[in-house]
């Protein structure tokens, strides 16, 4: 099947089938060159969503500082918008490549994880991990010393689900197929390895659960 921008020119007919590969890499090629406007544009409109949602966090609405973008809490965002939009094409290995470069300088470590939402807020560079399979909703604030990983075995084997709106803070660590519901806040130091709700605040190793409403009411950015 050949697809360009979701739509699909080819579904696999015999011509197709029977071309060769040398041919069939030339194709690839030429799709993943045409790929590459639409994932800038992608990765424009994502970077300009997440560039509000820090100014709305950092900065009270206020245009976003030079020397904020130079910072590396910015220009790995940036970097991993430009490696989200631009997976499916040729540049998608260039982008990956300096993401893992730039994690190597920071400790900030995706794992080739693509599935962050709209609205992305690194509160300080430091070492953080997060596994690829990893699902995210829109609106994530992550920082130094975040762990958020995977179950081998167990009931709880696989890795976890993170909701909209949700604040992880430093040294929290979030493990196993657990589904973490909208509006939480991981306090820092937090272990989560259990199911949590929407509207509440994650406190503590074993973690416990408080409920609140606007749980992150002047944790994050406005979007």
């Amino acid at each position: 099947m050949i697809t360009i921008n979701d739509k699909t020119l080819c579904s696999g007919c015999a011509a197709c089938a029977n071309l060769p590969k040398f041919t069939w890499k030339i194709v690839k090629l030429i799709i993943s060159i045409l790929e590459i406007p639409s994932a800038y544009r992608k990765a424009k409109y994502q970077i300009s969503i997440d560039k509000i949602f820090n100014e709305t966090f950092r900065f009270n609405g206020e245009k976003m500082p030079r020397w904020f973008k130079k910072k590396s809490e910015w220009k790995i965002i940036e970097l991993y918008r430009k490696y989200q939009a631009n997976s499916n094409n040729i540049l998608g290995k260039y982008y990956r490549y300096k993401l893992n470069f730039q994690g190597s300088e920071t400790g900030i470590d995706f794992e080739g994880n693509l599935n962050i939402g709209k609205g992305l807020i690194i509160g300080h560079y430091g070492r953080i991990i997060i596994n690829g399979g990893t699902k995210f909703g829109e609106q994530i604030y992550l920082t130094h010393g975040v762990t958020i990983g995977q179950n081998r075995t167990g009931k709880r084997k696989g890795v976890p689900t993170i909701g909209n709106r949700v604040r992880i803070g430093t040294n929290a660590i979030i493990v196993g197929n657990i589904i973490i519901g909208n509006d939480v806040v991981i306090a820092p130091g937090a272990f989560v390895n259990f199911d949590v709700p929407s509207h509440s605040v994650v406190i503590g190793n074993p973690g416990q659960i408080h409920h609140k409403e606007n749980a992150t009411d002047g944790y994050l950015g406005i979007l």
